[in-house]
Protein backbone atom coordinates (compact mmCIF):
# COMPACT_ATOMS: atom_id res chain seq x y z
CA UNK A 1 0.00 0.00 0.00
CA UNK A 2 2.98 2.29 0.57
CA UNK A 3 4.01 2.02 -3.06
CA UNK A 4 0.65 2.08 -4.88
CA UNK A 5 -1.61 3.68 -2.30
CA UNK A 6 -5.19 2.90 -1.44
CA UNK A 7 -6.72 3.86 -4.78
CA UNK A 8 -8.79 1.70 -7.07
CA UNK A 9 -6.56 -0.71 -9.01
CA UNK A 10 -3.63 -0.48 -6.58
CA UNK A 11 -3.81 -4.17 -5.72
CA UNK A 12 -3.90 -5.10 -9.41
CA UNK A 13 -0.82 -2.95 -10.09
CA UNK A 14 1.03 -4.57 -7.19
CA UNK A 15 0.12 -8.06 -8.38
CA UNK A 16 1.17 -7.26 -11.93
CA UNK A 17 4.53 -5.94 -10.76
CA UNK A 18 5.10 -8.96 -8.53
CA UNK A 19 4.34 -11.38 -11.37
CA UNK A 20 6.56 -9.43 -13.76
CA UNK A 21 9.47 -9.54 -11.32
CA UNK A 22 8.95 -13.25 -10.66
CA UNK A 23 8.81 -13.98 -14.41
CA UNK A 24 12.07 -12.12 -15.00
CA UNK A 25 13.83 -14.13 -12.30
CA UNK A 26 12.50 -17.41 -13.74
CA UNK A 27 13.69 -16.54 -17.25
CA UNK A 28 17.23 -15.97 -15.98
CA UNK A 29 17.43 -19.43 -14.44
CA UNK A 30 18.48 -22.01 -16.97
CA UNK A 31 18.28 -25.75 -16.46
CA UNK A 32 21.48 -27.26 -15.17
CA UNK A 33 22.53 -30.57 -16.69
CA UNK A 34 24.97 -32.64 -14.72
CA UNK A 35 25.43 -35.00 -17.66
CA UNK A 36 25.31 -34.63 -21.41
CA UNK A 37 21.71 -33.68 -22.39
CA UNK A 38 22.10 -35.40 -25.77
CA UNK A 39 22.79 -38.68 -23.99
CA UNK A 40 19.66 -38.16 -21.89
CA UNK A 41 17.56 -37.70 -25.04
CA UNK A 42 19.17 -40.71 -26.69
CA UNK A 43 18.29 -42.75 -23.63
CA UNK A 44 14.66 -41.68 -23.85
CA UNK A 45 14.48 -42.53 -27.54
CA UNK A 46 16.39 -45.81 -27.34
CA UNK A 47 13.21 -47.90 -27.19
CA UNK A 48 11.73 -46.37 -30.35
CA UNK A 49 12.21 -48.62 -33.33
CA UNK A 50 11.36 -46.25 -36.19
CA UNK A 51 13.67 -44.09 -38.26
CA UNK A 52 14.08 -40.36 -37.57
CA UNK A 53 12.12 -39.19 -40.64
CA UNK A 54 9.11 -41.30 -39.70
CA UNK A 55 9.39 -40.06 -36.13
CA UNK A 56 9.34 -36.44 -37.35
CA UNK A 57 6.24 -37.09 -39.45
CA UNK A 58 4.43 -38.85 -36.61
CA UNK A 59 5.32 -36.03 -34.22
CA UNK A 60 3.96 -33.45 -36.66
CA UNK A 61 0.69 -35.39 -36.98
CA UNK A 62 0.41 -35.66 -33.19
CA UNK A 63 1.03 -31.94 -32.60
CA UNK A 64 -1.35 -30.98 -35.40
CA UNK A 65 -4.14 -33.13 -33.98
CA UNK A 66 -3.64 -31.61 -30.51
CA UNK A 67 -3.66 -28.09 -31.95
CA UNK A 68 -6.84 -28.71 -33.94
CA UNK A 69 -8.62 -29.86 -30.77
CA UNK A 70 -7.96 -26.41 -29.27
CA UNK A 71 -9.24 -24.46 -32.27
CA UNK A 72 -12.87 -23.41 -32.13
CA UNK A 73 -14.96 -23.81 -35.27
Amino acid sequence: MKKFGYTKGALSKAAEEALTQWTLTQEKEKPQFTKDPVEAIEGLLSEISIDSVTLQHETQKHWTSKALKNVSN
